[in-house]
């Protein structure tokens, strides 16, 4: 049975799997569905039409499935989809879709630090790490693996490549491909995320195939165009590396920082 502080609000309807932990004075919408060893700190909400996975955290005064800051909100049934293992430290806040039926979706492992705020419509792979007092504007996409520094900021409809980094005080306004360091603002891409690739257990030849990659895109003066049509042609065009580059360019349309 779902451990509940006495003090603590669950609304009528809302599922709580065995095992599932909630603190004194928490809240629990009605529309809410919650996996097993899953934690609800003291003081903490999850409401909306949210759906989390197994064994995830929320920590006091997050706030976990809140209503939509979009004003093109009308009403209906927007809601929130998170996986398993995630944490959201004190005060960080992730909100449902915008449109009817449409969601905010979250996989697995991420965590997400205090005040730190995933808006509407993001689509947020796994084992993000974002740092406190950042933020992603609605409708940005993030794929696995990816590292937001302290503060920085990620306008509406950007993506964020696997394996990329966005600094600290960043202000990213375009999209950041895989594998590579964007600072400053606007941000823009530095050089690759060496220490990041070395965690995730990428070779020195993935490594230094990265390291070739930047140098098309970012040293050689050449266009985007010019630069995929190299890529496109060079040896290892069909590796992991270049290969996970060339979809990230097909998929958007936005520019690249």
């Amino acid at each position: 049975m779902p451990d509940i502080h006495p003090t603590a609000i669950i609304e009528s309807g809302a599922q709580l799997a065995d095992g599932v932990t909630v603190g004194a004075y928490a809240y629990i919408g009605a529309e809410v569905s919650i996996g097993a060893g899953t934690v609800v700190h003291h003081h903490a909400t999850v409401e909306g039409w949210t759906t989390m996975g197994e064994g995830n955290e929320v920590w006091p005064y997050a706030m976990v499935g809140g209503k939509t800051h979009d004003l093109k909100y009308t009403g209906g049934r927007p809601g929130l989809k998170i996986g398993d293992r995630n944490v959201f430290r004190e005060y960080a806040t992730v909100h449902c879709g915008t449109k009817d039926g449409e969601f905010t979706t979250m996989g697995n492992d991420n965590h997400v630090l205090a005040y730190s705020h995933i808006a509407h419509d993001c689509q947020v792979g796994n084992h993000l790490v974002m740092s406190s007092h950042a933020a992603l504007g609605g409708h940005v996409i993030v794929g696995d693996r990816v590292v937001v520094g302290w503060n920085a900021g990620t306008h509406q409809f950007c993506r964020i490549g696997s394996y990329a980094m966005v600094g600290a005080c960043a202000k990213a306004v375009q999209d950041i491909p895989p594998f590579m360091i964007a600072d400053g603002n606007p941000a823009e891409v530095r050089t690759i995320n060496k220490v990041g690739l070395e965690r995730d257990g990428f070779t020195a030849e993935e490594i230094s195939l990265a390291r070739a990659i930047y140098k098309i895109f970012y040293r050689e003066n050449l266009n985007k165009t010019q630069a995929l049509e190299k890529l496109r042609e060079h040896p290892q065009a069909d590796s992991r590396i270049a290969q996970m580059i060339l979809d990230f360019a097909a998929a958007g349309d936005r520019g690249w920082a």
